[in-house]
């Protein structure tokens, strides 16, 4: 459930989760912060996420946080190749070209589809029923990682607390203002050590998913001396590397020139 904040409070963290209906995911991403924009199914241009010449109006994801594409095996775009290449470099870079105009955004990008139980397998085909945008190795390698839907259980009563807590305004404010905090990535990049020959894509990505765990576990840490390296490793290394693996297989599986291929060997310095 907390890997759904990520994207919340580490800027452009790109996400797929694909659950079972009723866990809650379009109402976290929809509800929460008034700093994120979720798009239910439809049609989506470039100008609308981008870019809109004829307006000249930045798009979403210029304007919030995350941009969450719910029920996306229903949404369409009317110019794939168009949308695929402006997501690619995007994703990649966090800058954006259409026409004339360079626009640059901070949002990460979020998948949000429906799987079915015997598709719930890391091993197989997940993203079959994503859209044809979707299709393609290079750009589904821009994904930093991949929640497992199906381990969150379905919204019931009984989960619901009836206590004190914090006011979501509160809350969702204090994600946003943690994403300018330049202090944790400083922090991951100087406690982790990464393989000469590890994947730049890869590394990123682990070190993007760790930060966002620790500002929302740990964000009293001011300095790699105040780390727990047991509790580091345990809640942000080790599933940040989960997440990646799970994109890096699916890679494996969609596109022969992956296969076979594991994430870097990343571990905390000093550690063995």
């Amino acid at each position: 459930m907390l890997s759904r904040l990520l994207p919340f409070i580490e800027k452009r963290l790109n996400l797929i989760e694909l659950a079972p209906k009723g866990t809650g995911k379009s109402y976290l991403f929809s509800q929460l912060s008034k700093y994120g924009w979720l798009v239910s199914g439809g049609s989506i241009s470039r100008a609308k996420m981008f870019y809109d010449i004829s307006k000249g109006a930045g798009g979403l994801a210029s304007r919030y946080d995350y941009v969450a594409l719910d029920e996306v095996q229903s949404i369409t775009f009317p110019d794939k190749n168009e949308m695929q290449g402006v997501l690619k470099g995007y994703m990649e870079s966090g800058e954006y070209r259409v026409g004339n105009h360079r626009g640059i955004g901070h949002a990460g990008i979020v998948l949000l589809g429906n799987i079915d139980e015997q598709h719930m397998n890391v091993n197989v085909n997940m993203f079959m029923n994503l859209p044809d945008v979707f299709h393609e190795s290079a750009l589904i390698d821009r994904f930093h990682g991949f929640i497992k839907g199906w381990a969150i259980p379905r919204m019931k009563e009984d989960l619901k607390v009836n206590d004190w807590a914090l006011n979501v305004e509160y809350f969702s404010e204090i994600l946003h203002m943690l994403r300018d905090e330049l202090i944790y990535r400083a922090i991951v990049d100087e406690i982790l050590d990464v393989p000469t020959n590890a994947d730049t894509r890869d590394t990123e990505a682990i070190k993007k998913i760790c930060t966002g765990f620790m500002k929302l576990l740990f964000p009293h840490i001011r300095n790699s001396q105040n780390i727990n390296s047991q509790e580091f490793n345990q809640y942000c290394l080790e599933p940040a590397k989960s997440m990646r693996r799970i994109i890096k297989t699916q890679l494996g599986i969609i596109d022969t020139e992956y296969r076979g291929r594991d994430i870097p060997d990343i571990n905390i310095k000093g550690s063995g």
